[in-house]
């Protein structure tokens, strides 16, 4: 049934304004991803210190398992798995990713014979698990769009204490990962045991300008070099949790910036494409006006 040029002209009004609300919604995600790039940023020097400190501090303890959290156990039975996104919805395939990727490795796992724990940060996510029925521990949210220390620090906090209790033998994270605004890709990595998080692994040594082989100091610990692991593995899982909130929420802001401006994008099509349909109407109906007096005018002579 075709449209009359009221309707038509009503449909227009209301996709304008959908594409003001777009573009104050891209603007905005703009804004604030600026804001998420800038903290990345600043974190990356500060974790890559802790990094280093955790390595030498382990190298020179030895016996890395007599600090509790490093011990790997026996056999992996149950496996965590933290799924990071956001708390809101208009941002594409951000949240849904995560939720595809994490439920597909929870089933990898189960298919291995594992049981497994579930925990969400982020509304988006806590709810599409449970309308999938899939069980969570705990779940963290009201803190996505600007994430602090604190919110991370509680995350670690609940994930390093089921490890140490034996409640579950691995800690798996997914995470966006920012690389651009229009670049974010699904990131799994194992948080616990520590040994497979390479926290510990040795890195590449950067070669001096001179060629001459580097000359590495071995610092001294007070009270010692285990007492100083123990304090810097509780912190590097915490940075850890922090990086991941912190790239989650750089790439929600350009996920939804891409998606807001493609929205306004289309609604301009959707404009034009009306406005021209309202134009070929209001002809017809001129058209169909003339035809009306001509065949009156005919009529009458």
């Amino acid at each position: 049934m075709p449209q009359s040029q009221r309707d038509v002209r009503n449909r227009i009004t209301a996709v304008k304004n959908i594409e003001k609300i777009t573009r104050a919604m891209a603007m905005v995600a703009a804004a604030r991803l600026n804001r998420a790039e800038q903290r990345i940023h600043a974190l990356r020097p500060y974790a890559s210190a802790i990094r280093r400190m955790t390595r030498q501090a382990a190298e020179t303890a030895g016996a890395v398992p007599s600090v509790p959290i490093l011990q790997e156990h026996a056999e992996v039975g149950t496996v965590a798995l933290l799924f990071v996104a956001g708390d809101r919805g208009l941002a594409g395939a951000f949240n849904s990713n995560i939720v595809r990727a994490g439920i597909a490795a929870g089933r990898e796992h189960e298919d291995a014979g594992r049981r497994v724990v579930y925990f969400a940060s982020g509304r988006r996510v806590a709810s599409s698990l449970t309308f999938r029925r899939i069980a969570l521990a705990d779940s963290f949210t009201g803190f996505t769009d600007r994430p602090s220390y604190a919110d991370a620090r509680r995350i670690a906090e609940r994930l390093m204490a089921i490890y140490l209790d034996g409640e579950v033998d691995q800690v798996e994270v997914f995470y966006n990962g920012f690389v651009s605004v229009i670049s974010q890709f699904v990131r799994r990595e194992t948080l616990l045991p520590l040994q497979r998080a390479t926290v510990i692994e040795a890195g590449p040594l950067e070669e001096p300008a001179s060629g001459a082989r580097p000359q590495r100091v071995v610092p001294e610990y007070e009270p010692d070099a285990a007492a100083v692991l123990r304090r810097l593995v509780l912190d590097y899982v915490e940075i850890s949790i922090y990086r991941a909130l912190l790239e989650s929420t750089a790439s929600e802001h350009g996920a939804r910036m891409t998606a807001m401006r493609h929205a306004s994008d289309n609604a301009g099509e959707l404009i034009q494409d009306l406005t021209l349909q309202m134009n070929r109407a209001r002809q017809a109906e001129i058209t169909k006006e003339i035809m009306e007096v001509v065949a009156g005018a005919e009529g009458l002579g």
